[in-house]
């Protein structure tokens, strides 16, 4: 799979800022009621200025298939692409100016280009993201060059004279404001600049567990009952209610949801995949004051990021919805620098739902970040290597990188760190593991006897390897048993197709003359026991209880694994290699794996 790069960011803010004493006049009488309720509100979100697509009549003045297609043209224009460039198109919005066709048609037929995939996501503040997802698919799958993903609210011509006048809709009168923000996605870094390659994404709704927070087209009762949205009608007409649907908000819900996104945040610490360190945390919210308290149960959760590593354009470019996060996205770029990591967070009170997307900053080479030097099993190189093992170090390291991305969307490896991983998953992963490490001291057993007297040491090393891994396996057998395994499985269960590829695959290497280059073998699978196997055992003796005797394998591998690395390294710094072989180590490396994940991927087919 391609890796996904946002290649260029872009706002659309429409008219001129408008401050919190021109509110009013924008949106009816000033009541006393009213100013209450809007010195209150805006007192708590922190707002000074936003943007409307409404004059001060509250006559509209674009459509949001406008403000989508404006901000589209310039993310494309600030990489120097033109729509007829454009194979896909995801938008993000909470209402579309038309019921039918969907809103990313719309945003076509304004922004013009050629024929392209289309995408609709309907939903709130998270729709934006979920298009970014569909358009990050698409690249990784090679199956678009370039994708643009949009979100884009409309929402002033709600909060006209005449509008309801309740706690809810003062609330978000006061707070929701009008405007888009466009991303530009390729498979390759953008070659002039700064670009954003996509980690991972995890959206997830919580809505079995919720009812309806935020919502348009329902009447007083905000639980959904046929006849009573805004397209039913009551003996035969529908009524005044129903014929405006307006945005309403259940204000008491909304505490749950910080809990919900403060639980999301800590299952992905735990699993692995958000560093609290992480150098730019870009988190929408609707008031200041939800920000403050999102800060202080992280903290009490014992995490405590600094201050300055959130930002947000709230204050200044008001809350807008489905768009917030890529306007604020844009306002940032120029804070970042190649190698740092961004951490995008949305959080959807419609009916729950939680939109997490990790980002690192590459320069035009799409190079490995310092953080994924450090976090590859080698390290870092020394500042006395060679300029071909400092390239081999860092090569080595952004296929790590990639193989840490891949497994984080393998099924059974989500499950596991994410705490929802069952018995049978652990004892499949047993099972199918089983055949590989047999394998493995076979192949490395073959590699020592095809070393020449040259590489002697190398041999005595394989030797002494293979030993280790007969043992392995024999650890594998004990915890397969000991949570419940049919012992006799193991010895006829056949390898699924990820594992006899990769064993048809470093058997070859292995029968080749002086085959060095399953040195880089060794770095993926003996890196796994290194950074992943202690992980792993965390996340299945919490989630599922299990002891560390029925969790040795990887226990051992995730204590054991680091002396097999010192080999590797004394291996890359002995200056035997040329830069062929160091070639091959990398692309065995690459190869391995790729066909690593796929016998984690198999699990689910087997």
């Amino acid at each position: 799979m391609n890796d996904a790069y946002i290649t260029a960011t872009a706002a659309f803010l429409p008219g001129d800022p408008v401050d919190n004493e021109q509110l009013a006049a924008r949106f009816g009488a000033d009541t006393r009621r009213s100013a209450a309720l809007r010195r209150r509100t805006l007192a708590a979100n922190g707002i000074k200025t936003r943007h409307y697509a409404v004059d001060e009549t509250g006559m509209t003045l674009m459509l949001n298939e406008e403000l989508a297609a404006e901000a589209a043209r310039r993310a494309l224009a600030d990489r120097g692409l033109r729509p007829q460039q454009v194979s896909m198109l995801a938008t993000g919005t909470t209402q579309g100016d038309l019921l039918v066709p969907g809103f990313a048609s719309m945003v076509h037929g304004r922004l013009g280009g050629g024929p392209m995939e289309l995408l609709s996501a309907a939903g709130v503040c998270a729709s934006g993201m979920a298009a970014l997802k569909a358009a990050v698919s698409a690249v990784r799958l090679g199956e678009h060059p370039v994708a643009v993903a949009v979100g884009s609210e409309l929402v002033s011509r709600s909060f006209g004279a005449g509008a309801a006048e309740t706690p809810d809709t003062s609330f978000l009168r006061w707070t929701l404001s009008d405007g888009a923000g466009a991303v530009v996605l390729e498979s390759r870094p953008r070659p002039d600049g700064l670009s954003l390659r996509v980690d991972w994404m995890h959206l997830v709704s919580h809505a079995h567990s919720h009812p309806v927070c935020m919502s348009a087209g329902l009447g007083e009762e905000l639980t959904p009952a046929a006849g009573g949205t805004w397209l039913d009608s009551r003996d035969g007409t529908a009524s005044a209610e129903f014929t405006r649907p307006r945005l309403r908000q259940d204000m008491s819900a909304l505490p749950a949801l910080v809990d919900m996104g403060v639980a999301e945040f800590e299952a992905l610490v735990k699993a692995g995949r958000i560093d609290p360190d992480t150098e730019h945390i870009l988190c929408h919210y609707s008031a200041e004051h939800f920000r403050a308290t999102l800060l202080d149960r992280l903290r009490d959760a014992g995490y405590a990021p600094e201050d300055k590593r959130w930002f947000t354009n709230l204050h200044t470019a008001g809350n807008t919805g489905a768009a917030s996060i890529f306007v604020m996205l844009d306002a940032a770029r120029d804070r970042m620098n190649p190698g740092d990591r961004v951490l995008l967070i949305v959080p959807e009170s419609g009916r729950f739902t939680m939109a997490f997307a990790q980002l690192t900053c590459v320069g035009p080479d799409g190079g490995p970040s310092q953080a994924e030097l450090a976090s590859s099993p080698l390290g870092e190189p020394s500042p006395g290597d060679s300029r071909g093992v400092t390239r081999v170090f860092r090569e080595l390291a952004e296929v790590w990188a990639e193989l840490q991305r891949t497994l984080a969307r393998v099924p059974v490896v989500r499950r596991i760190e994410d705490g929802s991983a069952t018995l049978e998953d652990y004892r499949r992963l047993l099972l199918n593991l089983r055949q590989q490490v047999v394998d493995g001291g076979r192949w490395i057993s073959l590699a020592a006897a095809n070393f020449s007297v040259e590489l002697f040491w190398l041999r005595s090393a394989a030797i002494s390897h293979a030993a280790d891994e007969h043992r392995d396996y024999q650890l594998l057998e004990r915890d397969y048993a000991a949570v419940g395994g049919d012992q006799g499985l193991t010895g006829t269960t056949s390898a699924n197709v990820g594992s006899s590829a990769l064993s048809a695959f470093v058997f070859h290497r292995a029968g080749q003359p002086d085959p060095v280059d399953l040195l880089g073998a060794m770095f993926i699978i003996e890196g796994l026991g290194v950074r992943n196997a202690a992980g792993w055992a965390n996340c299945l003796a919490a989630s599922l209880g299990l002891r560390d005797d029925q969790l040795s394998f990887l226990r051992y591998h995730a204590e054991g694994d680091s002396e097999h690395f010192g080999l590797l390294t004394a291996a890359l710094r002995s200056g035997l290699f040329d830069d062929a072989a160091m070639n091959r180590i990398v692309k065995t490396a690459r190869v391995t794996a790729r066909l690593y994940a796929l016998q984690l991927e198999e699990l689910d087919h087997v």
